[in-house]
């Protein structure tokens, strides 16, 4: 369960952490910035991705009762 709520409470992070970035993408007037906020934007939807991949994969695990691939 303490699992599972700091993979919720992370992935709220990096959700803001990319909308920062969207927001700095959009509103950058030099490449520099513009780029920062785009590898935001990626870093933070990768990183909830992953953190789906991760619940779900565990949700199997339990499932079938496997510790191990």
């Amino acid at each position: 369960m303490e699992e599972e709520l700091s993979a919720w409470a992370v992935g709220v992070l990096s959700t803001l952490m990319a909308g920062l970035g969207l927001f700095l993408w959009a509103r950058s007037v030099d490449m520099p910035m513009g780029l920062f906020g785009f590898g935001l934007v990626v870093f933070g939807v990768a990183f909830d991705f992953w953190l789906l991949k991760r619940h779900f994969d565990l949700a199997e695990i339990r499932i079938d009762g496997k510790e191990g691939r």
